[in-house]
This record gives C-alpha cells, sequence and structure tokens, in this order.
C-alpha cells in the first residue's frame, strides 16, 4: 500500500515569530497579573484612602478613552485583513478599499490620543494632590496604568515599523503581512488589559 507524498504546499507550519510574540505575551500576562495584585492588595489595607481618592476620578472621560482604544483594536483587525489579502495600500478613497497602511495609521491616531488622554489625566490629578508618592493609592495607580502607557507607546512604535516596512518593501510579501499580524497581537493585548485596569480602576472603585 502507497501512500501519496506530501508536497511543500500542503504543510503549514506556524510562523517562528508569531509562537515567539505569543509565548512572550505569556510573560506579560504575568507581568500584569502581579499589577493587579498589587493593586488589589494595597487597596484591602487601605479602603478610606480608596474611597476618598477614586472619587476623584473623571469616569466619563475614562470612558471615552476606554472607547478609544477598543475602536483601535477593530482598525487595527481590519488593517490585518488586508495584509492578509497582500494589500498594503488604499485601492480607492473608500475606507472599504483602504489597505494595511491605511488602517494602522487610523490605529496609530487612536492610540496616540488615547495616551494624550492618559497624561492630560495625570496632569489633572496632580493638580488635585494625586501624584506616585502621594499615598498607597497613588503608587498602584500611576504604576499601574503607566505601565499599560509604556506598552501603548511601543505599539505606536511597532504601528510605525511596519507601516515604514510596507513602503520600503518592494513588494509587500508574507514578512511584511506576518510583522503586521503580529504586531496586532500585542496590540489586542494591551487592549484586554486596558480593559481589565478600566474595570478595576474607574468600575469597581
Amino acid at each position: 500500500m502507497t501512500t501519496a507524498p506530501i508536497t511543500q504546499g500542503q504543510i503549514h507550519r506556524p510562523s517562528a515569530t508569531s509562537v515567539g510574540t505569543i509565548v512572550w505575551l505569556g510573560s506579560e500576562v504575568m507581568f500584569f497579573a502581579a499589577l493587579f495584585a498589587m493593586y488589589f492588595s494595597l487597596r484591602g489595607n487601605s479602603p478610606e484612602i480608596w474611597a476618598e481618592d477614586t472619587a476623584r476620578l473623571n469616569f466619563p472621560f475614562a470612558l471615552t478613552n476606554t472607547l478609544i482604544l477598543v475602536a483601535s483594536s477593530f482598525t487595527a483587525q481590519f488593517g490585518v485583513f488586508a495584509a492578509e489579502r497582500m494589500q498594503p495600500r488604499a485601492t480607492g478613497r473608500s475606507p472599504l478599499k483602504w489597505g494595511m497602511v491605511e488602517w494602522f495609521i487610523l490605529s496609530y491616531i487612536l492610540g496616540a490620543i488615547f495616551v494624550s488622554g492618559q497624561v492630560w489625566e495625570y496632569a489633572t490629578l496632580i493638580s488635585e494632590g494625586i501624584s506616585l508618592s502621594s499615598n498607597s493609592y497613588g503608587s498602584s495607580f500611576y504604576m499601574t496604568t503607566g505601565f499599560h502607557a509604556l506598552h501603548v507607546t511601543g505599539g505606536l512604535v511597532a504601528f510605525l515599523f511596519v507601516i515604514g516596512r510596507a513602503f520600503a518593501a518592494k513588494k509587500f510579501g508574507h514578512k511584511e503581512a506576518t510583522s503586521a499580524i503580529v504586531v496586532s497581537y500585542y496590540w489586542h493585548f494591551v487592549d484586554v488589559v486596558w480593559i481589565g485596569l478600566f474595570l478595576i480602576i474607574y468600575v469597581l472603585k
């Protein structure tokens, strides 16, 4: 009994870059889990401080900023869809004809607005006396949201890298598409982490 030979096109191996990114994001999950644990521990030891300082949070502003970040995750995914069909740039003016570059530029703009919103919130809270060294709430608030903001900033840099690579490539191919997919993994991750932070800090005050 003989079997048909397996051709190279039938073998589908996961990208080493994608697998490495997923493993790295797993370690990032542990990092943020430690931050969440710190926040809950400090809140349990100082409920009166939390009751006083969380009242100064601007919930409508934080909700708007959160929706902006969530929207950027959708636009990033549309960019991935374009990359998967090997369409780096727009073929028309309609967003339905946008390529990866246009969707990723929009994602970058939304992400930059989110970070700018956090900076504005920091400035407002510091003016009201809530700083990194003011008390346990200030320390936990700025550490959890600050580390997340750094991760978002890293994602913005990654967007620029992928966009620049698309322009530099003579022909948009598998490597460029894989880069876009990997960046989307990371961006979705920081989005999900922020949803968790938003619920804990602004909703379950």
